[in-house]
C-alpha cells in the first residue's frame, strides 16, 4: 500500500514552472539560489479592543476561519494612557502560515478573494521592503468566501506579509508574479 502525500497546486507550480522560469531570468547557477516563499503572516489591529473584548475574539475566529490555522490574540507592548491602554491587553489578532497551508491560502487568495474586491485593477507593486518581502493592506475581511457576511458586526481590514529568500524586491516582484498575483503595471 502506497501512501500518497498531498502537494498544493502552486508548490507543484513552483517547482515546475516558477523555478526554471526565474533560473533563466535572473540566470543562476543552481535551483537552490531561486528565491522561495517561506511563509505567510496576516496581521489584524482590532479597533476599539480596549473597550471591547469580545471584538479581539471575533478576529481571531475570522483570522483562524479564512486560514484553517489557530490565530493568536496579540497584545500591547506598553501603557499607553491617552488611549486607556495598558500592557499587555489584547488589541489584535495574527497567524503565521507556512507549508501547505501556506500555499493552500496563496492560491485561494489570488484566485478567488482578490478578484471579489471592487473595482480591482491589480495589487500596488511599490509595497515592497528592499530585502524581498511583501505586504498588501486588504480593507475589507469579506472579500474571503469563508467569511459569512451576515454575521460579520464590523467590517475590519488586515496586513498579509509574504516572506521570500529574495534578497532584492525585482527578485521577490517575479516570484509573486511568477505564483499568480495581479501586480498593477507588469515590468518589462
Amino acid at each position: 500500500m502506497s501512501t500518497a502525500t498531498y502537494t498544493p497546486r502552486l508548490a507543484e507550480k513552483y517547482t515546475k514552472e516558477v523555478v526554471p522560469a526565474l533560473m533563466k531570468k535572473f540566470s543562476y547557477k543552481t535551483v537552490m539560489q531561486a528565491p522561495k516563499l517561506t511563509k505567510i503572516c496576516l496581521n489584524r489591529g482590532v479597533n476599539g479592543a480596549v473597550a471591547d473584548k469580545k471584538l479581539v475574539d471575533i478576529s481571531v475566529e475570522e483570522l483562524s476561519t479564512i486560514t484553517g490555522q489557530k490565530a493568536v490574540p496579540t497584545m500591547s507592548k506598553k501603557d499607553i494612557s491617552n488611549f486607556k491602554l495598558r500592557k499587555n491587553m489584547p488589541i489584535g489578532a495574527r497567524v503565521t502560515l507556512r507549508g501547505v497551508k501556506m500555499f493552500e491560502f496563496l492560491d485561494r487568495f489570488v484566485s478567488v478573494s482578490l478578484p471579489r474586491v471592487r473595482d480591482f485593477k491589480g495589487v500596488n507593486d511599490k509595497s515592497f521592503d528592499g530585502r524581498g518581502n511583501f505586504t498588501l493592506g486588504i480593507t475589507e475581511q469579506i472579500i474571503f468566501p469563508e467569511i459569512d457576511i451576515d454575521k460579520v458586526n464590523k467590517i475590519t481590514g488586515m496586513d498579509i506579509t509574504f516572506v521570500t529568500t529574495a534578497s532584492t524586491n525585482e527578485e521577490a516582484y517575479e516570484l509573486l508574479k511568477e505564483l499568480g498575483m495581479p501586480f498593477k503595471n507588469i515590468k518589462k
